[in-house]
């Protein structure tokens, strides 16, 4: 009698376990991001998650007791639900895929995987789960892939074209007194300028495309601001600009390729040059430069009183090929910006319509 007992209490704690057990992975298959359904070796609906009601819009328990063909005809199913639910079934049951893609009405990704064979006794279980996210990355990836090969071919012809616009201009050069001696010297300095312009437009794309790796060395940033001026202060004179240099209170100093830095920087103060000289007001233009430090970075400064910019301009500065001037090529800034990202910095703009602009280029300090 008490072995019977003993045994019938251990039986009820097994049953209790079990129960518990139950409960504890009900819970956790109703707390995953992604729908499920478990169809019984009869094809009746035995479990569904609340994540796979909210995917199907319905409300709790509507489908209790349904199979696969009965949701084909379920009246709180909307017709595209129903096809989805179709398509699911032929290219899973029906084809035998494991696994399916599909576009919902709103342009979401989903992907549906289904098991089912002898390690699941008969029964069939359906996951689904939103994917768009990773579609978007697979998108962009591939996009970039594109770029990159449409990059270096671009970035081949650009070398090939080179050479032979070297030829002609030696050509030009070689015919230019006989075109002298018919009056038409005009006509061969057209030419060596659109082929000079033409040369500048290739080397800027074959820079944008890639980048030479930085010569660093260290540098006064005082020392190479004074330079970029005494490069670019007659031409801002003939333009009617002033070239202001703030004075330092203290020696900042970083490790950088001084040539390529003063590229960026001269870049800077001729886009600022040109944007004084579009303003139709009578003012005096005005470049300000300086640098200051803030913690662990420079910051070197160029601000103008130029015509300024607009949101959409800003927005799309640095984009590659991108320029509001009659013959810019679009590449300065972009160039610009890689250079600076490929020295550890960053650029950063503000702008103002009929008021100005301010560039900021970030660079590590040298302690």
């Amino acid at each position: 009698m008490l072995r019977e007992y003993q045994e019938g209490l251990l039986l009820s704690a097994r049953s209790f376990q079990s129960g518990l057990m139950n409960t504890t992975y009900e819970n956790v298959l109703e707390n995953l991001e992604s729908g499920i359904m478990l169809f019984d070796e009869d094809g009746i609906l035995s479990f569904i998650n609340n994540q796979m009601y909210g995917i199907l819009g319905l409300k709790r328990h509507a489908l209790v007791g349904s199979t696969i063909i009965s949701m084909l005809t379920h009246v709180q199913l909307s017709r595209a639900q129903k096809r989805r639910v179709l398509s699911i079934y032929r290219e899973t049951i029906y084809k035998g895929n494991s696994a399916s893609e599909f576009v919902d009405e709103f342009g979401r990704y989903w992907r549906v995987t289904v098991t089912y064979g002898e390690k699941m006794n008969g029964q069939y279980l359906f996951v689904i789960k939103e994917i768009s996210d990773y579609k978007k990355i697979e998108h962009t990836a591939y996009q970039n892939d594109n770029l990159a090969m449409l990059g270096k071919l671009a970035a081949s012809i650009a070398h090939e074209i080179r050479n032979p616009l070297t030829s002609i201009r030696g050509f030009i050069q070689l015919l230019r007194p006989h075109l002298t001696q018919l009056g038409k010297e005009e006509y061969a300095k057209i030419i060596l300028v659109e082929i000079d312009r033409a040369n500048d437009i290739i080397h800027e794309f074959l820079a944008s495309s890639k980048p030479s790796i930085p010569q660093a060395a260290v540098i006064p940033v005082s020392m190479l601001l004074r330079e970029v001026i005494l490069l670019t202060e007659s031409e801002a004179l003939m333009k009617g600009c002033e070239i202001h240099l703030h004075p330092f209170s203290e020696e900042l100093s970083i490790s950088v390729d001084a040539k390529q830095i003063k590229q960026v920087v001269i870049n800077m103060i001729r886009n600022a040059m040109e944007a004084i000289m579009e303003r139709v007001d009578d003012y005096t233009g005005r470049i300000e430069i300086g640098a200051r430090r803030e913690g662990a970075q420079v910051r070197i400064f160029i601000s103008d009183n130029g015509k300024g910019m607009d949101l959409c301009t800003l927005d799309r500065l640095f984009n590659p090929f991108f320029t509001t001037k009659k013959n810019g090529t679009g590449l300065g800034l972009s160039v610009s910006d890689q250079i600076i990202k490929n020295h550890g910095g960053c650029i950063s703009v503000s702008s103002v319509v009929n008021e100005g602009t301010s560039f900021v280029i970030s660079l590590p300090l040298i302690q």
